[in-house]
Formats: C-alpha cells, structure tokens, sequence
C-alpha cells in the first residue's frame, strides 16, 4: 500500500510554511506524491490561499492531497509571527521533527522531508545536536558517525567527508578509515538510493592539485592514496586524489556519480554554484528516507512572498526516487 511523505515543518517564523504550502500547489506540475506536513495547522491554514485540513492520521492523506494540504497538527499554540522566530516555534519545530521520525520509522509515512530549522532557536528549547542530520540518526539508532550527509542537484552529488568543523581540524580527521567509511557509504547509496548498480566514485585531493607530488601537502600521498588503492582491490570504481580545482565541470562531471571531498566549503561551493535552488541534502546510512532542502530559515523574507520552493519540491522527488529504488533493490536482494 502506498504510503504518505511526511514533512516536518520546520521552524513556522522562516519560510518553511510558505515553501510547503507552494509545492503543494505546483503538486500537478511536477507530479508530488502525496504528502503532509507535520506542525501547527494555524501556521497553514490560510497561507497563501491555500486550502488546509487537519488530519488526525498520516494514511488521510492519501485522499485528502488532492483537494487540500493535509496537516497533521501536533502543537497548540498561537500562529507564528513570519520573520520572527520564537520559542514557541522552536519547540513546535522540534516536536514536529520528533514525531515525523516516528511516523516514518513506524512505516506510517514512506520518508521524511524536514523543512529548515533555526540551531540558534533550537539549542534555546534543549536541542543538544549539530544539526538535524544527527537527531535523526539517533532517533533511528544510528550512530553519528555513519549518517553521511549527501548534497545533491540534477548534475551533481557530493558528500563532505568532514563537515561542520575549523578547517584545521580536517586533516587529523581525514584518516584511511574515514575515507573506507565514507566510499562504502556511497556506494551503498548510489545503489540502493538512486539505482545505479556500479557506482563511479571520485575523491578530491585535501590540498591544491591534490598536492603536487607531496610538494604541497603529504596526505594524499601518505593518506587517500592508500586508502584509495585498498578499495579498487575491493571492488570499487574509485579514482583519485583529484585537484579539485578540475573536478566540476561539466565533462569532469560525467565521469563520476559521486564526489568525495575532504572539508565542507570544497562539497558545497560547487554544488550550490551548479543547483543553488534545486540542491538537497540527504542523509545516508539511515533505515528510513529523509531529504531536506538545501538552504536556511531565511527569516528575512519569510512571509513576503518571496520564497523559491524548488529545493523543497526536488527534497520530495529525490525522497520519492529513493523510496521507489529502495523497493526494486530490496526486492533484488529478497529474490
């Protein structure tokens, strides 16, 4: 039976609400599966002059998607005020979080889709975690360490094998075992995820031109290189250290399906360069599908009007996709 897609309504001031309830409306357009946004109904009801219902259960959904944007209301509270974040809409934010997880571990929803939230705001209400990427993770059961963050754009996916950390602090990190980990990652990704059975994985040099022979840095040489060779023994179609100065454009491109990089600004810049509003992030290593868009809260123009939706309705197709590759390898391996 199919299932709903679950969608956490982020923190309700930023431009969460305005995105949702505007996917909602290009639903057609691009041919959304149904889905229903978990949070207060007052932060919907209305918005945009979009149609709203209160559902009581994710599987209402199904049949009420086509009329009206289903809300699954989990917080009594006042609407948010747009552009003005609140503890208020931190907690409702972090309620919704919590209970989209459990809808979609519970199989009740078929993934989740987690709408932008603001740290700041969350780490006033006890939120105790990086980012999203990590609550879910262990929420799931799922150790930090092997939730791999994966931003990805209709001609580009990357995964940072470092992320929110001082530059200086990557090299110690970048060790053959992080490497190991994060190809082994991506490859069961790109299978499972996206349905491409013999992965090409490329993995950019920590250094300018991937350290020139050791004349501008030794870890490629005494580090990614190792590793590298170990896993083309294993089976991989891996290549690499490459100067990532020559990585991203389009030809370079063509050769890989994916792309390790050390730090977080070397997966990133390109990414958002190439697919600023239709980038997502998605997390791997998970037992359950969850996208998000890739961009912020952007309280400086939330309820202007003003927001792009098409990172939040490429988070929903990419879930979908994956949803749907999950079930044909699943039924590989079954079988």
């Amino acid at each position: 039976m199919t299932k709903p897609f679950a969608i956490s309504g982020g923190d309700p001031a930023g431009i969460g609400p305005e995105i949702i309830c505007k996917s909602w409306l290009e639903r057609q357009k691009y041919g959304l599966q149904p889905f229903f946004v978990v949070g207060n109904f007052l932060d919907f009801e209305g918005n945009s002059d979009v149609p709203t219902v209160k559902i009581s259960e994710p599987a209402e959904a199904l049949s009420k998607f086509e009329t009206a944007l289903p809300v699954f209301h989990i917080h009594e509270g006042d609407p948010a005020v747009a552009g003005q974040p609140s503890l208020d809409g931190a907690q409702c934010a972090l309620h919704a979080l919590e209970i989209a997880v459990g809808l979609a571990r519970s199989g009740d929803a078929a993934a989740i889709i987690t709408a932008p939230v603001s740290k700041s705001q969350l780490y006033q209400v006890g939120f105790r975690y990086p980012g999203q990427t990590e609550f879910v993770s262990e929420r799931c059961g799922i150790a930090r360490e092997n939730a791999v963050m994966m931003l990805a754009g209709p001609s580009l996916r990357v995964i940072p094998m470092t992320t929110h950390i001082a530059l200086k602090a990557v090299p110690p990190l970048l060790t053959q075992e992080l490497i190991t980990a994060r190809a082994e990652a991506a490859r069961k990704a790109m299978i499972r995820n996206f349905g491409i059975l013999q992965p090409r994985i490329a993995v950019a040099g920590l250094n300018p031109h991937a350290g020139e022979d050791g004349n501008l840095g030794t870890e490629e040489k005494t580090v990614m290189e190792p590793a590298i060779q170990r896993l083309r023994k294993d089976g991989l179609d891996i290549s690499g250290p490459l100067p990532a100065d020559t990585m991203f454009h389009a030809e370079a491109r063509s050769r890989y399906d994916v792309a390790l990089c050390p730090y977080h600004d070397q997966a990133l810049v390109p990414l958002k360069t190439l697919h600023f509003f239709d980038g997502v992030n998605m997390t791997l290593g998970l037992p359950i599908v969850r996208t998000s868009p890739d961009h912020g809260t952007a309280f400086e123009i939330a309820g202007q009007n003003k927001a792009d939706p098409r990172s939040m309705i490429a988070a929903i197709q990419m879930a979908a996709t994956a949803v749907e590759n999950r079930k044909e390898h699943d039924h590989r391996v079954r079988f």
